[in-house]
């Protein structure tokens, strides 16, 4: 099965460190940043997982829960969050999914057998509350994620669902945004009236801060 962006994503049960979950009835009306990542006990891991809790704050911000996942078991991950906590400076409570039989690694492609048959790559699932896939992301297992972007992105869909705009490269909140082609000049100036510039015909900004 392959997971298309505005795909519906699959539920799925399992167990996880905060106790048994249905993924579609846990996220609930929030938004889920779902990650996955190779092994408990991993330097790489550690730091992600860390990162993510110190992050709790801004993705509580953004009605964002994190859950985390990789092919280990619930006792594994108690065991290594100890570690986390210690090492990161931190106190994790988001769940981390065990996955010992793939299931889910397996349902949500995170097994890439080039890179091993048994241990999830880094892919990152941004989904909205309606459960739909809006952002994909895989970096392999030697490299960590770059949460600065993860946030960033999420601010860039929630405030393009909010104001009906696009966002330009590297944007970030307060940045001007992009008025879509597809709103016509007259439909534009009721929409935006602040007035927005013209680059080109196709290319017009507007600061939605105003």
């Amino acid at each position: 099965m392959t997971l298309l962006l505005g795909d519906i994503v699959p539920d799925f049960t399992a167990e996880t460190t905060t106790g048994p979950i249905s993924f579609h009835d846990w996220i609930g009306d929030d938004w889920a940043f779902f990650f996955s990542h190779p092994a408990d006990f991993t330097p790489v891991c550690t730091t992600e997982m860390g990162r993510t809790s110190q992050l709790s704050a801004e993705f509580t911000k953004r009605g964002v829960k994190p859950i985390g996942l990789s092919t280990d078991t619930v006792e594994e991950h108690l065991k290594w969050i100890e570690d986390v906590n210690d090492t990161q400076n931190t106190t994790m409570r988001f769940p981390i999914v065990a996955d010992a039989d793939l299931k889910t690694a397996k349902l949500y492609e995170m097994i890439h057998p080039s890179q091993s048959e048994t241990a999830a790559v880094r892919s990152v699932f941004i989904i909205d509350s309606d459960k739909k896939l809006r952002l994909t992301m895989t970096y392999p297992m030697s490299v960590g994620r770059n949460f600065d972007e993860i946030l960033r992105v999420i601010d860039a869909l929630q405030t393009g669902d909010a104001k009906g705009v696009a966002l330009p490269a590297d944007w970030r909140p307060g940045d001007r945004a992009i008025i879509p082609p597809t709103l016509s000049d007259v439909d534009a100036q009721k929409k935006f009236p602040q007035g927005f510039e013209t680059i080109r015909p196709y290319l017009r900004t507007v600061n939605i801060n105003e």
